[in-house]
């Protein structure tokens, strides 16, 4: 088999905190484009974008980018990749958020590894050491644990582990934040996408819990590349222009 992967770009245009978010113009190009570029600029076989938007669809398609055009009716991103997944024919899809346009390609890279290296493990995704204070009780950045094999133990948005030698306000020693890039062996991208919604994942709000609750493993890889912020709300747009402008 070869040792290659596909990218997947979700891009809805109805974001309930910055609508037709995938559009938007960032220093003359639509975000879902600075986004398409990175992907391409990673390791990965082809790059495609999974919309149900006409917009998005003559948007990406007006600067030579691949697009599938999926149903109106998913609940989630995880969803809209699957679908778009049934038409590639490579065996490890990755799952990149279309709200990233500063993400460097390596860590696309990194989250795909294990699944090209180990045919056993069905999922994998990010983390890296969280180093701000300003974060750890920050329920924006989630946090997550791992065993001694590098897989996940639960991920939350609460400051785990706790530690309880910490000083109020420090960062406690060893705190992963999660990066909320995932890649998938293809026919497990399908079984996850029809398992049912899980307690704790309607609790803390985190679809990857799903698949932790129903028996399923995570391979965590921690990364030590730079990852920037993605764009979810007007100020971070803002400050994307600015970055850009400089």
């Amino acid at each position: 088999m070869k040792r290659t992967f596909a990218v997947v770009i979700p891009a809805r245009f109805a974001s309930t905190r910055l609508p037709g978010k995938p559009l938007l113009d960032l220093a003359g190009k639509p975000m879902i484009q600075w986004v398409y570029e990175a992907a391409l600029r990673s390791a990965a076989a082809s790059v495609v974008v999974a919309t149900d938007d006409e917009r998005i669809r003559e948007a990406v398609q007006g600067f030579g980018g691949g697009v599938v055009m999926t149903s109106p009716d998913h609940h989630s991103g995880t969803d809209r990749v699957a679908q778009a997944a049934l038409g590639l024919q490579e065996a490890v899809i990755v799952n990149v958020q279309g709200d990233e346009p500063f993400l460097d390609p390596a860590l696309i890279d990194q989250v795909a590894a294990p699944l090209l290296e180990d045919s056993s493990i069905l999922m994998s995704t990010l983390a890296h050491p969280l180093l701000d204070s300003a974060d750890v009780f920050n329920a924006n950045v989630v946090k997550v644990v791992c065993n001694r094999a590098g897989f996940a133990l639960y991920f939350s948005r609460a400051p785990i582990p706790f530690d309880r030698e910490a000083v109020l306000g420090g960062v406690p020693v060893g705190l992963l934040r999660h990066v909320g890039l995932y890649a998938f062996r293809t026919d497990f991208l399908q079984t996850f996408a029809g398992l049912e919604p899980t307690p704790l994942e309607r609790l803390e709000r985190l679809e990857q819990l799903r698949v932790l609750e129903h028996g399923y493993g995570i391979r965590v890889v921690v990364t030590s590349v730079s990852v920037k912020g993605g764009v979810d709300v007007l100020e971070d747009l803002v400050r994307a222009r600015e970055f850009l402008s400089a």
